[in-house]
């Protein structure tokens, strides 16, 4: 990959700068997300006026309410989602398509799903350059995408108030959610979910009793507007 681009930006020494001083400080060390974030233009997946600002520690806005996390944030999300090669990973929220990038470098089968015609065009554009594998699905993000169902991994390109139920029956046996989840106070932190289920007398797994969610990081995190709950109703 050259190291300049027209407008004569040094964007590769940006990007090896980004990950020394920014994604391996915070305890990134799966030398695949390393190697993924050394190598994508991450300056493709911004809005032309953004890409001064692709490898600053910062999100970015992406328009009507959307945002590219900041570099350490898709790292350490990646890295906590425990991905393995040949995984099928759902991304939501996928926006212009860098986390679903990443995530497709480990090796994983990833569907992107998008909801915003303008995303889509901007994200099927990029991966299509830097990760021609990742398969993108338009439709609402509460809904999941049902015909490519069940995932290994969901996981969330922005922060959420809670899981949403399409999560339910799209997981696959022993899978996971993972993204970044909203706390009281507008803190968030990032979470990894696993279905909790009833084990039957026969030792398979019985009803759904929720979801047993770890936490780890804090890190602000914008939220993603279409997760958002409704307004509560109030005379």
């Amino acid at each position: 990959m050259p190291s300049e681009t027209q407008d004569g930006c040094d964007y590769n020494g940006l990007r090896q700068n980004m990950v020394d001083d920014q994604v391996r400080p915070v305890e990134v060390n799966d030398p695949r997300i390393l190697t993924a974030m050394r190598t994508l233009p991450r300056e493709l997946a911004v809005p032309p006026a953004e890409r001064g600002f692709a490898y600053a520690d910062r999100t970015l806005p992406l328009g009507d309410g959307r945002y590219l996390a900041q570099p350490m944030i898709t790292g350490r999300l990646v890295q906590s989602a425990r991905i393995s090669a040949g995984e099928r990973v759902l991304v939501v929220a996928a926006g212009t398509g860098y986390l679903a990038s990443v995530v497709a470098c480990l090796d994983a089968q990833v569907v992107a799903l998008e909801s915003d015609s303008a995303l889509i065009a901007q994200g099927h554009a990029y991966t299509e350059q830097v990760a021609p594998g990742v398969l993108w699905y338009h439709g609402p993000l509460a809904d999941g995408a049902p015909e490519n169902a069940p995932f290994d991994v969901i996981l969330f390109d922005g922060a959420i108030t809670d899981i949403p139920a399409f999560c339910i029956g799209q997981i696959a046996t022993g899978g996971r959610v993972a993204g970044m989840m909203s706390k009281a106070g507008g803190t968030c932190s990032s979470f990894l979910a696993e279905p909790d289920q009833v084990i039957t007398a026969d030792g398979s797994a019985g009803a759904f009793e929720g979801w047993a969610i770890r936490l780890g990081f804090d890190s602000p995190a914008p939220l993603i507007p279409e997760l958002l709950p409704a307004p509560a109703f109030a005379f």
